[in-house]
C-alpha cells in the first residue's frame, strides 16, 4: 500500500463524503436521472475504497503483530498470523483484478454470440459445448443467463446462439473470451474414431441499458417475423412470434425468439440492436475505422486464442497468456476464471 494508493484513497473517500452530503440536501431526488447517477457513483467508488481500507488496516495490524511476536513468540498466534496473511494476499489479488476492470462498459452485463466454424456437425457440437461452458460459468458467478436466439444444427449442436448474461462486471470478464476457440478430440460423429480439430468463434458486446441514448429511427429498421423453432411446445409452431431486426444503415441483424409474445421478442431484439450499435459507436469514438464485425477473426487454424485438447493428451492452452491447465473437463464445465484473470492482468488496461 504505497503513498500514492493512500492518497488516492483519501481523494476517493472525500468524494464519497461530498456526494453523500449532496444526497441529503432538499430537492436532491427531484431530478431522478441525476440522483441515480450520484447514487451509482457512490456505490461504485465504495466498491474500491472499502476493500482497500480494510486491507490497509489488516496489513498494518499484521505488521504490528509480527513485531510483537519477535520479542514474545507464540506458536498459536504465529499460526493465526500466517492464515491472516494468506487472506490478505487473496484480498489483494481480488482488488488487483478489480483495478483491471475500469473500462467504461466493464461493469455492464454482456451479450455473447457463438458461431461454429467450418466442419459441420463436429464444429456445431463444439459451439454447443462452449454455450454450456459459459452458461455454467455465469451460473457460478450468480449471473442471470438467458438464451435470446439459437439455431439448432440438423444432427447435433448449434449453428449460432446469442446469450444475454446479466450481472456486475459480466462484460468486463467476458471480453477476455472474444476470439476463436479450437477443439481437438476424437469425434463422436466419426465412425472410424479419428481425431478432429474444430473451431468456433465467440464475440461479446456490452449490454446497453435504457439510460444510454442510441438514435434509432423507425425507417432505418426492417422487421421480419417468423415461427420460432426448438423447444416451447406446440405454440411456437403456430404463431409467428419470433422477431428479426435489420438496421439498414449498418447492416446489423439481430433476432430473438425467446418469448411467446411477439411484442416481448421485439423489445428484446431492440435491446440487442442497441447493444451492437453502442459498441459500434464506441469504436468510432475511439477513431477505429473498422466496425464491430471487422474485429472478428476467421474460424480457422492460426487465429485461435485458446486450444482445448482432449486427445492424445488433455490440456487447455491460452495462446495469449501461455497459461496451460491440464483438467480440460473442468474448464469446459465452466471453470474459466483462471484464464480470464490471466488475460486481464496482462491486457486488462488495453483490452476493448
Amino acid at each position: 500500500m504505497n503513498s500514492e494508493g493512500i492518497f488516492d484513497l483519501d481523494v476517493k473517500t472525500s468524494r464519497i463524503a461530498t456526494l453523500e452530503s449532496s444526497m441529503a440536501t432538499p430537492g436532491f431526488w427531484d431530478n431522478p436521472e441525476r440522483a441515480r447517477a450520484t447514487v451509482e457513483e457512490v456505490r461504485r467508488t465504495k466498491r474500491w475504497t472499502e476493500p482497500f481500507a480494510d486491507l490497509s488496516q489488516r496489513t498494518r495490524d499484521s505488521i504490528e503483530l509480527a513485531a510483537l511476536l519477535e520479542s514474545d513468540p507464540d506458536p498459536d498466534v504465529e499460526q493465526g498470523l500466517a492464515a491472516e496473511l494468506v487472506e490478505i494476499r487473496r484480498g489483494l489479488a481480488e482488488l488487483e483484478l478489480q483495478t483491471m476492470l475500469q473500462g467504461p462498459d466493464d461493469r455492464r452485463g454482456a451479450i455473447l454470440t457463438i458461431h461454429p466454424g467450418a466442419g459441420g456437425t463436429e464444429s456445431q457440437d463444439w459451439a454447443e459445448m462452449l454455450l454450456r461452458m459459459y452458461t455454467r460459468w455465469g451460473e457460478r458467478k450468480g449471473y442471470k443467463v438467458e438464451i435470446l436466439d439459437m439455431l439448432q444444427g440438423e444432427e447435433a449442436g448449434i449453428k449460432s446462439v446469442t446469450v444475454q448474461i446479466e450481472g456486475e462486471y459480466a462484460y468486463g470478464f467476458l471480453k477476455a473470451e472474444k476470439g476463436v476457440h479450437r477443439l481437438v478430440r476424437i469425434s463422436p460423429f466419426d465412425s472410424q474414431a479419428r481425431r478432429h480439430t474444430s473451431f468456433a468463434s465467440v464475440f461479446v458486446y456490452p449490454l446497453v441499458d435504457d439510460t444510454i441514448e442510441i438514435d434509432l429511427r423507425d425507417e432505418d429498421i426492417e422487421m421480419d417475423v417468423y415461427r420460432a423453432s426448438g423447444a416451447g411446445g406446440q405454440h411456437v409452431n403456430k404463431t409467428s412470434s419470433a422477431v428479426r431486426l435489420r438496421h439498414l444503415p449498418s447492416g446489423i441483424v439481430v433476432a430473438c425468439q425467446q418469448e411467446r409474445s411477439q411484442g416481448k421478442n421485439k423489445a428484446t431484439a431492440m435491446k440487442m440492436l442497441k447493444a451492437a450499435l453502442y459498441q459500434r459507436e464506441l469504436e468510432e469514438r475511439d477513431k477505429k475505422k473498422a466496425l464491430v464485425e471487422a474485429t472478428k477473426t476467421d474460424n480457422s487454424w492460426g487465429n485461435q486464442i485458446r486450444s482445448y485438447v482432449f486427445q492424445p493428451y488433455t490440456m487447455v492452452n491460452d495462446h495469449r497468456t501461455e497459461l496451460k491447465v491440464g483438467d480440460v473437463q473442468a474448464v469446459v464445465d465452466g471453470k474459466i476464471d483462471q484464464f480470464i484473470e490471466a488475460f486481464l492482468k496482462r491486457h486488462g488496461k488495453t483490452a476493448a
